[in-house]
């Protein structure tokens, strides 16, 4: 089945806790989409100068973030990994120019399996991570996830997970928000109206393009998966509408191809 390439918006770690909105959104998505052979994760929790692929046989839980509470800490997803599909990225990033080094100790850090753990809750079907490298921008990741595309006429699939907007020093962490941010809104909006049009070129120059851009994503790490995920799907997109968390925390997630 060739399955759509997904952009997830992971929103905070303790969703992997939560019985919410969210949660029940990416369960039901897992039962929409059905079993993958295997699945390629592109976190922006894993950041490199050039590509890395997990090529690790057993994907240990990475806990890579502070401040939470204990029970977060106490959550366990390990899935088993393929080195063999760690392989297959790699030459298919090379054959692009895009040389892709493996890694045979990485685990797989909270972007990846907090929106997994709801998914695919059994933790039994192989991932492989890959990084991004957020200085380099959305046109180097439009590559990355173009040469990636192959990849879903194998059964694996593909998974962007950061967040549609992400700027963590302005979220309502009180929870005193009634409504979402305006900013917030206008550039999530913006990114809606583009990806459903198809206007890639637009989305790929979305920093000079898009209202409060550089409010949205003071760094890129978080919205780079987004265009892997649309190199490696295609048109058309389409948008899971999941709203905002904390006021500023975009949670959308897309289906693209």
């Amino acid at each position: 089945m060739n399955r759509p390439a997904l952009f997830l918006s992971h929103g905070a770690p303790t969703l992997a806790l939560a019985n919410n909105f969210f949660s029940h959104s990416w369960a039901e998505l897992g039962v929409v989409l059905g079993r993958p052979r295997a699945i390629l994760a592109v976190s922006a929790h894993w950041d490199t100068p050039a590509p890395v692929a997990s090529a690790a046989p057993r994907l240990a839980t990475i806990h890579d973030f502070h401040g939470f509470p204990e029970p977060l800490y106490r959550v366990r997803y390990e899935p088993p990994g393929e080195p063999a599909l760690a392989d297959r990225v790699a030459a298919l990033l090379g054959a692009a120019g895009h040389a892709c080094t493996l890694d045979a100790a990485r685990g797989i850090d909270h972007g990846a399996w907090v929106p997994l753990r709801w998914m695919y809750p059994d933790a039994d079907l192989p991932v492989v991570q890959l990084s991004v490298q957020s200085g380099r921008g959305a046109h180097h990741h439009l590559e990355i996830g173009r040469a990636l595309a192959p990849l879903r006429d194998e059964g694996v699939l593909v998974i962007g997970s950061g967040g549609i907007v992400h700027n963590l020093r302005e979220l309502d962490w009180d929870g005193r928000a009634d409504e979402p941010f305006a900013w917030a809104v206008a550039f999530n909006d913006w990114m809606a109206r583009a990806a459903e049009s198809g206007a890639v070129d637009e989305l790929a120059d979305y920093r000079r393009l898009a209202p409060y851009a550089e409010r949205a994503h003071p760094t890129e790490d978080h919205l780079v998966p987004f265009f892997v995920a649309l190199g490696a799907g295609g048109l058309p997109a389409r948008r899971m509408a999941l709203g905002f968390d904390m006021g500023s925390l975009g949670m959308d997630c897309y289906a693209f191809g």
